[in-house]
């Protein structure tokens, strides 16, 4: 799979693949698709295989697991004011 998706795409592009699923699975799966952030991107079967849990039930459960592994850049919108003046 090679996509670009943005961090509002990842849940839906989570459910595309059948549940459950082992991390190395889906790992496998989603690598080569690069999730844009706020400031930079990364590989989300990169993400996935630094996750500590080895199987997901769900989509949700993936998706829930992803956001301890997600970088300080995922966070935020570009240019978005930090309340600095």
């Amino acid at each position: 799979m090679s996509d670009e998706i943005t961090l509002s795409r990842l849940e839906p592009t989570l459910e595309d693949h059948a549940y459950p699923a082992d991390r190395d699975a889906l790992a496998e799966a989603f690598a080569g698709t690069t999730v844009l952030f706020a400031d930079g991107d990364a590989d989300l079967g990169d993400l996935l295989a630094h996750v500590d849990q080895e199987t997901f039930e769900s989509a949700d459960d993936a998706h829930a697991a992803l956001q301890n592994v997600l970088p300080i850049e995922a966070l935020g919108e570009p240019g978005q004011s930090d309340g600095d003046a």
